[in-house]
């Protein structure tokens, strides 16, 4: 059982010959146990009259973080939209949403990642998750190093900027970096 964006129930498998995902909307009895997720909405704006779901601004920045570094993040996110960089931030829902696409839609949609690493970061699944994702899809990843710890080897190659002294240099640093 997966949900789409929208919140529809639908089921997803591979055919058993030939290895095709396969897909069928409705609900079912595997989705009873189940909780429907809220609908996702990745941005706010205008949508054309026959598209049927939200776009994200162009060169949208997804940002995985550890739920501990939320209100650095939530200042940064604003700073940075005050500044024309476009950012989504992941809701913690608290429960494991099977998606239809089988990533979050937003992880799809948005073209770089930033990830502020501090320790919690390398403790954290979603984020792990998502720096992966990423990696794995080719797109862009940068890193705000919060803290003083050890970069996965994951991120080494991606550009790095250093909040760990004054914040304003630091931030006018990410948002040149970002805009490359």
């Amino acid at each position: 059982p997966v949900w789409t964006r929208k919140g529809s129930p639908g089921t997803r498998g591979y055919c058993p010959v030939c290895g095709t995902t396969v897909f069928r909307m409705g609900r079912t009895d595997a989705h009873r146990a189940l909780k429907k997720p809220s609908p996702v909405k990745v941005a706010e704006g205008a949508s054309h009259a026959r598209q049927s779901r939200p776009t994200l601004a162009v060169n949208t920045t997804y940002v995985a973080y550890a739920d501990p570094d939320a209100a650095f993040v939530h200042h940064l996110a604003d700073d940075l939209g005050n500044m024309g960089v476009p950012t989504w931030l992941p809701r913690a829902t608290g429960e494991d949403v099977a998606w239809a696409g089988g990533v979050h839609p937003a992880l799809e949609d948005c073209t770089q990642l930033l990830v502020i690493l501090s320790p919690a970061a390398l403790g954290d699944e979603s984020a792990a998750a998502a720096w992966t994702y990423f990696r794995d899809h080719r797109k862009r990843i940068v890193v705000a190093q919060r803290d003083s710890v050890e970069v996965p080897d994951d991120l080494r190659r991606a550009p790095r900027v250093d909040f760990r002294g004054e914040y304003r240099p630091a931030l006018r640093q990410l948002v040149q970096v970002l805009g490359e």
